[in-house]
C-alpha cells in the first residue's frame, strides 16, 4: 500500500469534506448532527491548537483524514486526541491502521506522550480491529454512551497509547 500522507491544507478541505461528510451523515461513528453543515463540521474538525492531515493513494485520490490535539488543557496537555476518517470506497485495506501508526509518530514530533480516543462506538467493529493492530489499548467503556441511528444506545470505548519516556 503506497500512501502519502501530508497536513492538510486549505485548499484540501473539499476533498476533506468529500470523506468526512458521509461518515458525519452516516451518524454510526462521531458525536455530531446528521445533518451538521459543512462549516460546523469544519469547526469541530479544524482546531486551531492541532493538526490534521490527509492521505493520498498513488493516484492523488484522497483515502483519509485525521486529525490530533491536545486531549486537555494545562497540566494534561502531554496527551493529544486523536479521530480519523477513512473514504468509504477504500476501507478495510489497512489505511487506518497506516494513519493511526502515521498519526503517533506526528503526535512523538510534536512533544505529546500519548494518545487517548474519548469515544469509539462498540459497534464499529472495523475502528476496534484497526486500533488494536496500531497499539491501542481500551482503558474503559461507557455504557448506552452513543445514540447509534440503527442500534439505539450503545456503549463507547475509551482508548489509549502510551509512550513511556
Amino acid at each position: 500500500m503506497k500512501l502519502s500522507v501530508a497536513e492538510q491544507t486549505e485548499q484540501d478541505w473539499p476533498d476533506a469534506w468529500s470523506v468526512l461528510a458521509p461518515a458525519f451523515r452516516a451518524g454510526e461513528s462521531y458525536p455530531l448532527p446528521r445533518n451538521v453543515s459543512e462549516a460546523d463540521a469544519k469547526k469541530y474538525w479544524i482546531k486551531a491548537d492541532g493538526y490534521n492531515a490527509v492521505a493520498r493513494d498513488v493516484s492523488g485520490g484522497i483515502v483519509g483524514v485525521y486529525y490530533l490535539r491536545p486531549d486537555q488543557g494545562g497540566p494534561g496537555d502531554h496527551i493529544c486526541n486523536a479521530g480519523y476518517v477513512i473514504a468509504e470506497a477504500v476501507r478495510g485495506k489497512g489505511y487506518a491502521v497506516a494513519l493511526c501508526r502515521h498519526s503517533q509518530e506526528q503526535a512523538l514530533t510534536m512533544g505529546f506522550r500519548g494518545m487517548k480516543f474519548n469515544l469509539v462506538v462498540v459497534s464499529n467493529e472495523a475502528a476496534i480491529a484497526a486500533w488494536q493492530k496500531a497499539g491501542m489499548a481500551i482503558i474503559g467503556t461507557v455504557p448506552r454512551a452513543f445514540r447509534h441511528p440503527r442500534l439505539g444506545l450503545v456503549g463507547a470505548h475509551i482508548w489509549a497509547w502510551l509512550v513511556l519516556i
